[in-house]
């Protein structure tokens, strides 16, 4: 998720532990994971973005 919204991992836990992202869509080894049509609608939701405007 780090890679596609382009921020550090440390940002996604942060944003995590705050509530500010959707659930996972399964835990693997631990780790959250979310799927890529979740984290695409989560990222064309968020304030400001850019996807919402151009979809």
């Amino acid at each position: 998720m780090a890679a596609y919204i382009r921020v550090q991992p440390d940002t996604v836990r942060s944003y995590r532990k705050h509530g500010l992202l959707p659930p996972p869509d399964h835990i693997k080894w631990g780790r959250p994971c979310w799927n890529a049509d979740t984290i695409r609608a989560w990222v064309a939701s968020r304030p400001g973005s850019r996807a919402r405007r151009e979809g």
